[in-house]
């Protein structure tokens, strides 16, 4: 098979489907309304464009690393935070892992019910508890070492894709094929779309930058391209072309089908749900529209609850260095699993589904709120490709590749400066709670606590293990 046989358009359509996804239009209209669109313009020229093609360039340096951005990481500074950066790319799953069960509730909801009604009637204790129900099941099944539900997920990935695609040519088109009447009047005026740059707008950023982030896994076709200095980063600039075109006309599309002033509550939970549900009543299909959304969506988050509990524990422990990584943890049974892994994973996730939901009221409020904590948190590991891209210019010497974003090191450098502080200063805003504080003190309160103690927590344990690793070397010598 010919190595170098991929070509710009696949770069580009590969990275898209692991990086888009409806959710990020639907989750980022619900914070801020139409004046998402401007939002999408500016963290597109001035973050995402630089992001994707600095991938480009660690992905054509590093090609013999299979592109982890471990070992970047490695190969620029020291083993040490190389591990760092393995814990923090695994650790950063766990919010994501404790949401994913709700999110199949939610999906079963609709695609059994016809509504959403379930998770917001019921109590979030009792939600929490049969989310968590999910997990230990799912968690169990991943130990098993069964991939059928991979299988499906891939099938899944590929349905969402075309639902996204079609809500948006759908909704679109509705008002001048159909007559549907747009649900926000004024979106003819500029001022529609102008955000207010005030402390509220900032603390949505970290939203944004969850939405966009992503492209480093697909770093290691880079040298698998037909010309990797030129086809690329041609490839990452149509991605960037891509996912602005949907995340705008996603915007907007949203701006049709819900009252941008007046943003349902429950609009981040059964968003997606309800444009579809919209759009089939536009076009005289019923729930045709809802059903096909609900399945494809159903099968994605059991497969990505099912991926994501194997495969960031795998990468961890496939190098794990005994001076960093207790060996009890990287311990392996005869199917290939490590179930030690397996069970602190299960323990950490498990707190983080029931601690929360004691001091939230309805399970509208706890998905929101995860969903949230995980645009602070997931963010996080893209701080490493920032770092490894500072350092592969302040030692340009040292390295060579085929493509470069910029051929100025010095300028390269302040690129990857620029993005680590802007994926920091964005983390840290995204914690301040999205409920109101005065009309909410208590809940807003609690929230704060949880957004701020969660990531030390998650990377604190970080710097435990390798004390723990080490006990346990000095044990077993």
């Amino acid at each position: 098979m010919n190595e170098k046989q991929l070509r710009w358009q696949n770069i580009a359509m590969m990275a898209f489907v692991t990086v888009w996804g409806l959710g990020n239009v639907v989750n980022n209209f619900a914070q801020q309304g139409l004046t998402v669109v401007t939002s999408w313009v500016l963290i597109m020229i001035f973050y995402f464009v630089p992001y994707a093609l600095s991938v480009g360039q660690l992905g054509s340096t590093f090609k013999e690393s299979g592109g982890g951005v471990s070992s970047w990481i490695k190969e620029t500074s020291t083993t040490k935070l190389a591990y760092y950066a393995a814990w923090t790319y695994w650790i950063v799953h766990i919010p994501y892992l404790a949401q994913k069960p709700q999110g199949i509730l939610v999906a079963l909801s609709w695609l059994f019910k016809g509504n959403g009604n379930f998770v917001n009637t019921v109590d979030s204790k009792i939600v929490s508890l049969i989310c968590l129900i999910i997990f230990l099941l799912f968690l169990w099944i991943a130990s098993k070492g069964l991939t059928t539900l991979k299988v499906i997920g891939n099938m899944a990935g590929t349905a969402m894709f075309v639902m996204s695609l079609l809500f948006i040519l759908l909704a679109v088109s509705a008002p001048s094929l159909r007559g549907a009447v747009v649900a926000t009047p004024d979106m003819g005026s500029l001022a529609t779309y102008i955000p207010k740059f005030d402390f509220a707008y900032l603390t949505t950023i970290s939203m944004l930058v969850f939405a966009v982030g992503g492209c480093e896994k697909i770093s290691p076709y880079v040298n698998n391209t037909h010309n990797p200095s030129k086809e690329f980063p041609k490839g990452m600039i149509v991605l960037a072309a891509m996912v602005a075109i949907c995340a705008l006309l996603g915007s907007v599309a949203m701006g049709m089908l819900f009252d941008a002033n007046n943003i349902p509550e429950d609009l981040m939970v059964n968003g997606a749900y309800q444009a579809f549900e919209k759009l089939g009543a536009h076009y005289g299909v019923g729930n045709l529209f809802l059903i096909l959304y609900a399945i494809a969506n159903s099968m994605a988050q059991v497969s990505a609850l099912a991926f994501s509990i194997d495969a960031p524990l795998k990468i961890l422990l496939a190098d794990a260095d005994p001076d960093y990584i207790p060996a009890s943890l990287s311990k392996v049974n005869a199917k290939g699993t490590p179930v030690n892994g397996y069970i602190f994973t299960g323990v950490l996730v498990t707190i983080l589904i029931i601690v929360p939901s004691l001091g939230m009221g309805n399970m509208n409020e706890l998905f929101k709120w995860l969903t949230n904590l995980n645009s602070v948190v997931m963010p996080m590991r893209y701080l490493w490709v920032f770092l490894a891209y500072m350092w592969i210019n302040k030692y340009a010497n040292r390295f060579q590749s085929d493509y470069k974003l910029v051929k100025n090191a010095t300028f390269g450098y302040i690129i990857g400066l620029w993005c680590f502080l802007f994926t920091a200063f964005a983390c840290l805003l995204g914690m301040v709670p999205k409920v109101s504080y005065t009309d909410q003190p208590k809940e807003w309160l609690f929230q704060l606590v949880l957004n701020i103690s969660t990531p030390i927590v998650l990377l604190a344990l970080g710097m435990i293990m390798p004390a723990i690793a080490r006990r346990n070397k000095k044990t077993l010598n």
